[in-house]
């Protein structure tokens, strides 16, 4: 598994199979993807919130999966809680935006009900930048609004986004949260807008939806310029 920087392309053997496993974590309700090559026989994990370790390293036992990569789609506790604790048990990096780093080594708990134990991402996503493990490409999309280090990660030859809480099905993501910027979501927004509309959307909460069937709200707020 590398994660390449923007710029530099990456020679990928073409093999459109993912296995791909959802489970919904925590008080928050978060939805942790756990993606996986069956040939490579390498994983990722999205959005380690607590308590996912334990399930987690289950799974991986279980499937004779390696954990190569821990993704944090932005540094809300709800998303990042079990990160130090994977790391420990799989000895996967952490992966985030850089504009979000502080949000996992001094995590603001908010509402959580549990200490957020801080996490030390090794490996920066960067927009424009890919994962790759196995045959299994994924582009990285800087999305802020949310949080300034927001991303959504599309899975090639898939036709899916893992959205994040940029996108849900029938709203976007806060932006009356620690890093939100209404003014920056309308652009994300506008940007996913402009991507394959069959693509299907696996957002960090709720159920999935499609790039098509949000783009009637999406078009309004891109239209107004504002989320209200």
């Amino acid at each position: 598994m590398h994660v390449a920087r923007p710029g530099r392309l990456s020679e990928v053997p073409y093999h459109p199979v993912v296995d791909l496993i959802h489970r919904v974590i925590g008080p928050a309700a978060t939805n942790l993807y756990v993606l996986a090559d069956p040939r490579s026989r390498e994983a990722i994990a999205i959005d380690t919130a607590i308590p996912s370790v334990a399930w987690l390293t289950e799974l991986l036992a279980g499937r004779g999966w390696t954990l190569k990569l821990i993704v944090s789609t932005h540094g809300h506790w709800d998303h990042i809680g079990d990160n130090a604790a994977v790391a420990a048990h799989t000895g996967a990096p952490i992966a985030a935006h850089p504009a979000d780093r502080a949000m996992l080594e001094h995590p603001e708990p908010l509402f959580a009900p549990f200490p957020i134990p801080p996490s030390v991402p090794a490996v920066e996503l960067a927009e424009g930048g890919r994962i790759v493990f196995g045959s299994i490409v994924l582009d990285v999309l800087h999305t802020p609004g949310h949080t300034p280090g927001s991303v959504c990660l599309t899975l090639r030859d898939e036709a899916a986004l893992l959205s994040g809480d940029t996108l849900f099905a029938g709203g976007p993501g806060r932006v009356d949260l620690a890093g939100g910027d209404p003014g920056a979501m309308v652009g994300s927004l506008a940007r996913l807008a402009g991507l394959d509309p069959t693509l299907r959307v696996l957002p960090g909460h709720g159920k999935a939806t499609t790039i098509e069937r949000e783009l009637p709200w999406i078009g309004a707020v891109v239209r107004a310029g504002s989320l209200w």
